[in-house]
Protein backbone atom coordinates (compact mmCIF):
# COMPACT_ATOMS: atom_id res chain seq x y z
CA UNK A 1 0.00 0.00 0.00
CA UNK A 2 0.91 3.69 -0.86
CA UNK A 3 -1.06 5.06 1.99
CA UNK A 4 0.06 4.66 5.82
CA UNK A 5 -1.81 1.53 6.67
CA UNK A 6 -3.39 3.63 9.68
CA UNK A 7 -4.88 6.18 7.74
CA UNK A 8 -6.93 3.83 5.74
CA UNK A 9 -10.50 2.43 6.61
CA UNK A 10 -11.28 -0.95 6.48
CA UNK A 11 -12.99 -1.49 3.29
CA UNK A 12 -10.32 0.16 1.19
CA UNK A 13 -7.64 -2.13 2.93
CA UNK A 14 -10.02 -5.24 1.97
CA UNK A 15 -10.34 -4.00 -1.60
CA UNK A 16 -6.87 -3.61 -1.60
CA UNK A 17 -6.05 -6.90 -0.68
CA UNK A 18 -8.27 -8.44 -3.61
CA UNK A 19 -7.00 -6.21 -5.90
CA UNK A 20 -3.37 -7.33 -5.38
CA UNK A 21 -4.13 -10.97 -5.08
CA UNK A 22 -6.37 -10.84 -8.22
CA UNK A 23 -2.86 -9.50 -9.46
CA UNK A 24 -0.89 -12.52 -8.71
CA UNK A 25 -3.14 -14.87 -9.78
CA UNK A 26 -2.76 -13.75 -13.01
CA UNK A 27 0.97 -13.44 -12.78
CA UNK A 28 0.79 -16.64 -11.85
CA UNK A 29 -1.12 -17.74 -14.91
CA UNK A 30 1.41 -16.01 -17.26
CA UNK A 31 4.05 -17.89 -15.72
CA UNK A 32 2.37 -20.92 -16.00
CA UNK A 33 1.57 -20.46 -19.86
CA UNK A 34 5.73 -19.14 -20.10
CA UNK A 35 6.25 -22.90 -18.92
CA UNK A 36 4.12 -25.08 -20.93
CA UNK A 37 5.29 -23.24 -24.08
CA UNK A 38 8.69 -23.67 -22.65
CA UNK A 39 8.42 -27.43 -21.49
CA UNK A 40 8.73 -30.27 -24.43
CA UNK A 41 7.55 -32.55 -21.49
CA UNK A 42 4.02 -33.15 -22.61
CA UNK A 43 3.37 -35.17 -18.82
CA UNK A 44 4.56 -31.75 -17.09
CA UNK A 45 3.11 -29.28 -19.45
CA UNK A 46 -0.35 -31.46 -18.35
CA UNK A 47 0.28 -30.59 -14.51
CA UNK A 48 1.52 -27.23 -15.15
CA UNK A 49 -1.59 -26.23 -17.14
CA UNK A 50 -4.17 -28.33 -14.39
CA UNK A 51 -2.05 -25.08 -12.02
CA UNK A 52 -2.76 -22.52 -14.41
CA UNK A 53 -6.71 -23.37 -14.15
CA UNK A 54 -6.75 -23.79 -10.70
CA UNK A 55 -5.33 -19.82 -10.70
CA UNK A 56 -7.95 -19.22 -13.01
CA UNK A 57 -10.55 -19.92 -10.36
CA UNK A 58 -8.77 -17.95 -7.65
CA UNK A 59 -8.92 -15.24 -10.02
CA UNK A 60 -12.49 -15.73 -10.64
CA UNK A 61 -13.08 -16.21 -6.99
CA UNK A 62 -11.62 -12.59 -6.57
CA UNK A 63 -13.29 -10.67 -9.34
CA UNK A 64 -16.20 -11.82 -8.13
CA UNK A 65 -15.76 -10.80 -5.00
CA UNK A 66 -14.87 -7.47 -6.08
CA UNK A 67 -17.65 -6.77 -8.25
CA UNK A 68 -19.92 -7.42 -5.26
CA UNK A 69 -17.75 -4.43 -3.34
CA UNK A 70 -17.08 -2.25 -6.20
CA UNK A 71 -19.73 -0.53 -7.82
CA UNK A 72 -17.47 1.20 -10.54
CA UNK A 73 -15.98 -1.99 -11.32
CA UNK A 74 -19.32 -3.78 -11.78
CA UNK A 75 -20.86 -1.10 -14.24
CA UNK A 76 -17.52 -0.87 -16.45
CA UNK A 77 -17.82 -4.59 -16.45
CA UNK A 78 -21.15 -4.45 -17.58
CA UNK A 79 -20.82 -2.04 -20.07
CA UNK A 80 -17.61 -4.18 -21.41
CA UNK A 81 -20.27 -6.62 -22.29
CA UNK A 82 -18.60 -9.29 -19.19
Amino acid sequence: MYEENKDLDSKTKDLSRARQSLIEEIQAMMWYDERISATKNKTLAKVLAYNRDDEKEHASLLTAWLVKHDPALKKELKKAGV
